[in-house]
């Protein structure tokens, strides 16, 4: 829109000065017009004085005409040398004196006649009149070659056209740079809110755009206050209610943990649970009133379920935390993500190995810039991945360092590795999506572990990637942080 806002300005004021110029062409026309008919009734005086110049032969008949030029014409010839002439014909256009080329039609009357005739380059302007003379009756022509009529017509290109096409392009590349330059401030601000993150509603600031763009400037930032509020009231919703979900599934759990270490520890298959208050103790003989009676695979299941809940509580909490708008009272400090991954390493190792997993480390001392607890939350959701869905005696690897990448100079980089089952080319944009699992995929999940990773890596303006593992097997996710 804005180029086409500065093409139209461009059009409307490069059109008035092609009228413009076409004007001045026409009045340079009309001043040549008038100083040529000044040049006419110049030669027009010139003619008598001419015809009274031929006087009759002295010694024959058969003699051409004397010439004893008058004054007027003499001065006239003398000061267009090079650019005047004359000739004195007979009524049969025979040439009788002056110049051959100075020629015309025989005027049928004596009134005098102009035409043009060009000789040596140059257009002259030619009267020629039929009149008495001393030896008779002749025809007389003089001709001028600084009539401007006739040099405007012949130097039209150089001296007309050609200084208003350069005059016109000119003013064109001027008001395109007087354009441009004014239109900045717009394209500034266009520019500013393309490239904003979705997630930056800061307002604009009103004082540097234009006085015409103010009100748009006031509407936008409006807008932004609007959406942000709403933002933040969603976020400070899901903050508060994963907040206070925790306490109670902390409990929960605990209570069913408790229930499931008695139900193992219990001979029947079908046991009689306390009720929360602990009132009602455990029956293995005889189900006391009160008590609450359940298969073992029943609290196995209550025990996966509380734990799936939990885990659900706390990634809704992290996902809240790990916006951007949220961190802007934090400083980045410097992370060592070295020391990140062996202690992640040293929280995994046990449910890795539970499930008959090699859980290994393959690390370079290396820092960022960031918050420790989201890199440390990222983390943790690639390896808690990568365990969930690696098969038994399946090999999880957690690497970071320093690497060359494309042409680009060496950055930091973390990366979980396994040689699960992946995930197809065609997911991989869609895995990153909140609650979305790939169709068919075995075992328990949300589907918010790679959200919350890409969410924290978005705030680090690091990129995360998907692709496959060892042997085209498996799958390998990336975090390459900026320079």
């Amino acid at each position: 829109m804005t180029s086409d806002l500065r093409n139209r300005l461009l059009l409307l004021l490069v059109l008035p000065l092609c009228a413009l110029a076409l004007v001045g062409v026409w009045l340079d026309y009309r001043s040549a017009d008038e100083a040529a008919g000044r040049h006419d009734q110049r030669l027009l005086r010139l003619l008598p004085a001419l015809a009274d110049s031929v006087l009759a032969p002295s010694i024959r008949d058969n003699e051409p005409p004397l010439l004893l030029l008058a004054p007027p014409v003499e001065e006239f010839l003398r000061q267009n040398t090079g650019f005047a002439g004359y000739s004195v014909r007979d009524i049969s256009g025979r040439l009788l004196l002056g110049d051959d080329w100075v020629h015309g039609a025989v005027p049928t009357t004596q009134a005098p006649e102009f035409h043009s005739v060009e000789f040596g380059g140059v257009t002259y302007r030619v009267a020629v009149q039929r009149g008495r003379t001393g030896a008779g009756e002749m025809v007389v022509a003089l001709a001028d070659g600084s009539d401007p009529r006739q040099q405007w017509a012949q130097q039209l290109l150089l001296r007309v056209l050609l200084p208003n096409l350069v005059l016109v392009a000119a003013a064109a590349l001027a008001i395109h740079w007087a354009v441009g330059r004014a239109f900045k401030p717009l394209v500034d601000l266009a520019e500013a809110v393309e490239h904003r993150s979705p997630r930056d509603l800061s307002p604009i600031d009103e004082a540097s755009s234009p006085a015409e763009v103010r009100p748009l400037v006031h509407s936008l930032n409006r807008l932004f206050a609007l959406v942000n509020a709403q933002a933040e009231g969603q976020r400070r919703f899901v903050a508060d209610a994963a907040h206070q979900l925790r306490t109670p599934l902390a409990g929960l759990q605990a209570q069913v943990e408790a229930w499931a270490m008695m139900a193992k520890a219990a001979a029947p298959p079908r046991v009689s649970l306390p009720s929360f208050d602990g009132k009602v103790p455990l029956a293995h003989d005889g189900h006391a009133k009160g008590a609450i009676v359940l298969g073992v695979d029943q609290i196995e299941k209550l025990r996966n379920a509380t734990r799936r809940t939990s885990q659900l509580a706390h990634q809704l909490l992290a996902l809240s935390r790990a916006d951007a708008r949220s961190l802007d009272a934090q400083p980045p400090q410097r992370v060592d993500l070295k020391d990140l991954c062996e202690t992640l390493l040293e929280t995994f190792l046990d449910p890795a190995t539970g499930k008959g997993l090699d859980l290994g480390l393959e690390v370079q001392p290396v820092h960022v810039t960031g918050h420790g607890w989201l890199l440390r939350e990222l983390l943790s959701n690639l390896v808690d991945n990568a365990i969930k869905y690696t098969p038994a005696g399946g090999i999880v690897t957690i690497r970071c360092g320093m690497r060359q990448w494309r042409a680009g100079p060496p950055r930091v980089f973390i990366e979980v590795e396994d040689d699960g089952p992946g995930v197809p080319d065609a997911e991989r944009g869609r895995v990153m999506q909140r609650f979305y699992r790939v169709p068919g995929t075995v075992g328990e999940g949300t589907g918010l572990g790679l959200a919350i990773a890409d969410e924290i890596a978005r705030v680090h303006r690091a990129s995360l990637t998907l692709g496959a593992g060892p042997q085209g097997h498996g799958l390998l996710v990336t975090v390459v942080f900026p320079l």
